[in-house]
């Protein structure tokens, strides 16, 4: 069975997370999965808006670090870059659900997202520095752009967590709901805008996205430090530490 599950709901396409053994981390394959599953709905004209979830536990704990470490450089044809790259230019609404952990990957891949709807029991975090390690997603400049400097500075550079309610308050999410309403709220949310005129919901994202280039320069950027940090001793040393915990 794949870790990544396709349903359609009508014109909504929902994508679901499904390795609860791994909390949702993310493998290359699962990247893979996702990139192409974003790139059949961009150009499939039935579906309207995609809906991201994982489970009521977990959103996702971010990249299975073993299997990512093992995927080589990071570069065009990498499975993690290929993913940004289309999530950053994905013309469509997405729509999040979130419950449980949303670490790394799990929390920059919000910042892409259109709508996102979050479990009372959700708990946020960028651990990047903690990690030896910096940004990604281009988060170094959507977060700020979101919720200003200092309180990414906060989350980017002391890595420190934050619980439901603080995300809503800087406006990565726009309700907080109980964890068993979470993916209904969302789902009729995505239902209703996938009902509207698909040209004009598309075209009113652009134009509320006019920093696109920036961001995908951004993306760029991130990967160049992101990689000669991973080479570095001590990013080394700090994950080798993480998998003897």
């Amino acid at each position: 069975m794949s870790d990544i599950v396709l349903q359609r709901h009508d014109k909504v396409l929902q994508i679901g997370l499904n390795r609860p053994a791994k909390k949702n981390a993310l493998s290359q394959q699962m990247y893979r999965e996702l990139t192409a599953a974003l790139a059949q709905a961009a150009t499939d004209n039935s579906i309207n808006v995609v809906l991201l979830q994982g489970s009521d536990n977990c959103f996702s704990a971010g990249n299975d670090l073993q299997d990512f470490l093992g995927a080589g450089e990071l570069n065009a044809q990498h499975p993690t870059v290929q993913f940004l790259y289309q999530l950053a230019q994905f013309p469509k609404p997405i729509v999040a659900a979130v419950a449980g952990l949303a670490i790394g990957i799990g929390t920059t891949a919000l910042l892409h997202c259109d709508l996102v709807y979050a479990a009372d029991n959700s708990r946020f975090q960028l651990p990047f520095t903690k990690l030896g390690l910096c940004p990604e997603a281009g988060s170094s400049v959507l977060l700020p752009n979101l919720a200003g400097y200092q309180r990414a500075a906060q989350y980017l550079l002391l890595g420190e967590a934050f619980d439901a309610a603080q995300a809503e308050q800087m406006g990565l999410v726009n309700q907080v709901v109980g964890q068993h309403d979470v993916l209904s709220l969302a789902l009729e949310k995505a239902t209703a805008l996938a009902a509207l005129p698909a040209d004009a919901v598309q075209s009113s994202k652009a134009l509320l996205k006019p920093q696109q280039s920036m961001t995908l320069q951004t993306i760029a950027n991130e990967l160049v430090q992101f990689q000669r940090l991973l080479n570095g001793a001590e990013c080394q040393q700090r994950i080798a530490a993480f998998f003897q915990r």
